[in-house]
């Protein structure tokens, strides 16, 4: 399936895949890993918590940064809000650049009880939570969508640097393109569904920690045949 996936010099350059090239990667991804649990967290703010904190570190950084919020009772709105922003730089000092994601943590968290909290934004249309989330301190495209698709259960694709080298290594991009033009093309290619997109990057998340490594791992990859890494 994945050997159809059309290259990116056949195509006008930075052009996105075609909707069945994403749709037959998908499936292979699918068919050899199997369906993925992922993004581990104890509620909707949990996970937009993590979204901040995992901005440039491991998920394993942000265990222990979560661990320590756990233990002083501070993983809540409340808290994030009205803590000391020293204190609780201190708290997430694992998940690194912790000066300034107490900021950004405690900036959020006082916008989040403004505006009512889960149940408020997320019956907020799609397109008005992502552009209020996006006008807030330290949250780009990447964190906005994590927060929109895995916290208010709205179907937007997530671009993250293990798809962009996913896909550039198929051919499929050259991978330069601006976040929401590779976007549009997940968008376009599948039907809009939570349940669709959360699997499909988790799947890209399991692949590239299995191989697709900024030094690849190519023994048993079920996409050898198709990557330039592979190919090379």
């Amino acid at each position: 399936m994945v050997g159809a996936i059309a290259v990116a010099s056949a195509s006008p350059p930075g052009a996105a895949a075609e909707a069945m090239d994403l749709q037959a990667l998908y499936q292979t991804l699918l068919s050899h890993y199997g369906e993925q649990s992922w993004w581990p967290a104890d509620g909707p703010f949990e996970v937009t918590v993590g979204a901040i904190l995992t901005q440039n570190t491991a998920w394993s950084n942000v265990e222990k940064a979560l661990d320590s919020l756990r233990a002083a009772d501070a993983l809540n709105p409340e808290a994030l809000s009205t803590m000391d922003t020293d204190r609780l730089a201190a708290l997430i000092r694992s998940s690194g650049y912790y000066n300034q994601k107490a900021r950004r943590l405690s900036g959020f968290a006082r916008w989040y009880r403004e505006q009512g909290g889960h149940e408020v934004l997320r019956q907020r249309p799609t397109e008005t939570l992502r552009a209020q989330l996006l006008a807030l301190h330290g949250i780009g495209p990447e964190t906005a969508d994590d927060m929109l698709l895995y916290a208010f259960d709205h179907p937007v694709f997530v671009i993250d640097s293990y798809t962009r080298r996913l896909l550039q290594r198929l051919r499929l991009i050259a991978g330069d393109e601006p976040y929401d033009r590779l976007q549009a093309g997940f968008h376009q290619a599948l039907a809009p569904e939570v349940a669709t997109y959360r699997q499909y990057h988790a799947l890209i998340v399991e692949h590239a920690k299995t191989h697709c490594r900024k030094r690849p791992s190519c023994a048993q990859c079920p996409l050898s045949d198709s990557c330039a890494e592979a190919s090379a």
